[in-house]
């Protein structure tokens, strides 16, 4: 909320300051320099002091303005988002008024808040529509936390930030904590095509949004929801790491730059130096246009404003956050496995379904074949790095 302007005082008149304090007699007539001066400070001082009672009087009335965690100006451009209310789904998430944006924002600490983990770290996923019907890639999405190895519990943290209407009313069906963000007139329920405009659009919206997260004080998990969640990642997680992310291919060593992060999955601590990166991730967008934002880390990843902030980027093992672009070897270790280096929604869902009946297969098998690590995963069929590169 904008903090009320404060009207401009002018002096009081010397008519109103007699009347004040009482002064009907005309000024004396001239004296010495040292009487004029002492005139002049006598007449300072009368005209400050109502002036003080009236600004005093004015403040003390005027209730104080709302605090908020984050400067709302910094936005390029500025986000419209909005908490909806079950009671009120019918409402038109795409038409928001500035003036509700202070109790959304409200809204928005209170989701967190439920959702909070006792260290202030949350889970994150975003929907839009095209993803969100029911049995899409949402309802995999959850799936594969009931069915993982101590991964159920870590739904009652998870978060999902709906892109639409649809998204939000389908999320308020299947989970607790749901956030709609909706951006202007931008329509995202649509499926968008790797890389066309409305794709890139939402992907640097979403992390503009990670970035207010980090502001409010949370650290989070963010994984997108064509991501298949098997294990618990807590434990695979390095202790000092402020920006820890998967990768698309992993070279072998967690600090090695050649590492090709993907920025689908990324565990981030809340802190002076993570929030100063996203913020230089974000308006890297404008040295890179064309690029999405997982492109973009990439390349700011070797700037040496990185070092000079003090960031520290760890790169997570395929090992145990694999995808189809470098599977997970052993689904013994596994934690994640995502949908990555594949195009189209179609084709997602078919190798995310073969994957989750992978997955099951593999629970169903006794210790003692499980162990032997015989089994493997039968994807890629519909998704392949050769078909992106096409």
């Amino acid at each position: 909320m904008a903090r009320p302007s404060r009207q401009t005082l002018a002096p009081p008149s010397a008519t109103s300051l007699r009347r004040l304090y009482g002064h009907s007699k005309p000024p004396p007539p001239p004296a010495s320099a040292f009487r004029k001066a002492a005139a002049v400070l006598l007449l300072a001082a009368a005209v400050a002091l109502p002036c003080a009672v009236l600004y005093r009087a004015l403040v003390s009335n005027t209730p104080p303005p709302v605090q908020v965690a984050w400067d709302r100006r910094q936005w390029d451009p500025p986000l419209a988002t909005v908490v909806v209310p079950k009671a009120e789904e019918d409402r038109d998430l795409d038409h928001i008024s500035a003036d509700d944006l202070d109790i959304e924002y409200l809204k928005l600490e209170q989701v967190l808040q439920a959702a909070s983990m006792d260290n202030k770290t949350i889970i994150l996923t975003t929907l839009n529509a095209a993803w969100s019907s029911p049995g899409s890639v949402i309802d995999l999405f959850i799936d594969s936390f009931r069915h993982g190895v101590r991964t159920s519990s870590l739904l009652k943290h998870l978060v999902i930030i709906a892109f639409d209407r649809k998204a939000y009313r389908r999320c308020t069906e299947i989970h607790t904590y749901c956030y709609a963000l909706v951006t202007g007139n931008v329509d995202f329920s649509q499926e968008k095509r790797f890389l066309t405009a409305g794709y890139l659009e939402m992907m640097w919206k979403r992390l503009d949004f990670l970035r207010l997260v980090l502001e409010k004080g949370y650290s989070f998990i963010f994984s997108d929801a064509d991501i298949m969640w098997f294990r618990n990642p807590f434990p695979y997680f390095y202790p000092d790491g402020d920006l820890q992310v998967a990768c698309d291919h992993y070279v072998g060593n967690a600090t090695d730059l050649r590492n090709i992060a993907n920025g689908g999955f990324n565990y981030v601590k809340s802190n002076n130096q993570s929030i100063e990166f996203y913020k230089f991730w974000y308006s890297s967008r404008l040295r890179y246009p064309g690029y999405h934002d997982q492109d973009v880390l990439n390349f700011i990843k070797h700037d040496p404003y990185i070092m000079d902030i003090g960031l520290t980027i760890k790169f997570l093992s395929t090992t145990y956050f694999g995808g189809i672009c470098e599977p997970s070897k052993d689904l013994n270790e596994v934690c994640t496995m995502h949908a990555n280096c594949c195009i189209g929604l179609q084709s997602k869902l078919h190798d995310l379904r073969i994957i989750m009946e992978g997955w099951r297969d593999y629970m169903s098998m006794p210790p003692s074949l499980k162990a032997s690590g015989a089994f493997s995963w039968r994807v890629p069929q519909n998704c392949s790095l050769s078909l992106l590169n096409q």
